[in-house]
This record gives structure tokens, C-alpha cells and sequence, in this order.
């Protein structure tokens, strides 16, 4: 379960949005596919890669399985974003400061309007 499966498994648009269904309720297969206007195979092939990548968990309940979110992989994905994170921000702040620091900033001059009371 590396960090790189599970950014080229959220690569695909379905993948996230299975993500989406499964991050609070554990939902079958077909719970699942019929949010969708792909087949249950192909639904089912989508939560092979993210079970292989280590982002959704699967339990038995009974004759099925149930999908959920997999708090443990998606924090490899969040600790990598967090490690870019910091670095733009910072960067950010210092061009806005830089180009735009509050000492130097000056009103722009509207051009004069008429009021009709001349």
C-alpha cells in the first residue's frame, strides 16, 4: 500500500466518487454501482484498486461484502499532501506580502462621477 497506488488509484474520476459514497456507510457492490452508469463488474473491478491500494476496507455481512473508507490508507495520501502544503502556502504569503505589502499598498483614484447637480 504505497502512497503512489493510491494517487493513481484517485487518478480515475469513478474512484473518487466511490470514495465519496463509502466514507461514511458501508455499501455493497450494488449499492454502489447504481450511482453509476457503469456495469457491477466494472464497478466491482474500481474497488479492487482501491482495496489493492489500500484506501477502502472490506467486511462480510453474511452472503456480502461491504465497502468503507480506510482511514489508515487515505493518511498516507494526506501526509503526502501535507508535506506540498506548507511550501506553497508559504510561497504564496511571501509574493502577496511582496507585491502587495499593506505599507506601500495606495488607493486606487476613481475618476470623478456626475451627479447631475452641477
Amino acid at each position: 500500500m504505497s502512497t503512489d497506488a493510491a494517487l493513481k488509484a484517485l487518478a480515475e474520476p469513478h474512484r473518487r466518487a466511490i470514495l465519496r459514497l463509502v466514507r461514511d456507510d458501508a455499501r455493497s457492490v450494488t449499492e454502489i454501482a447504481e450511482h453509476f452508469d457503469i456495469t457491477q463488474q466494472a464497478v466491482s473491478l474500481h474497488l479492487k484498486v482501491l482495496r489493492e491500494a489500500g484506501l477502502v476496507a472490506v467486511r462480510r455481512d453474511g452472503t456480502r461484502r461491504l465497502y468503507l473508507i480506510d482511514p489508515d490508507g487515505m493518511s498516507s495520501v494526506q501526509e503526502f499532501l501535507a508535506e506540498l502544503w506548507p511550501a506553497g502556502l508559504d510561497r504564496l504569503k511571501r509574493a502577496v506580502e511582496s507585491e502587495w505589502s499593506v505599507a506601500n499598498w495606495q488607493p486606487t483614484a476613481l475618476p470623478p462621477t456626475r451627479s447631475g447637480l452641477e
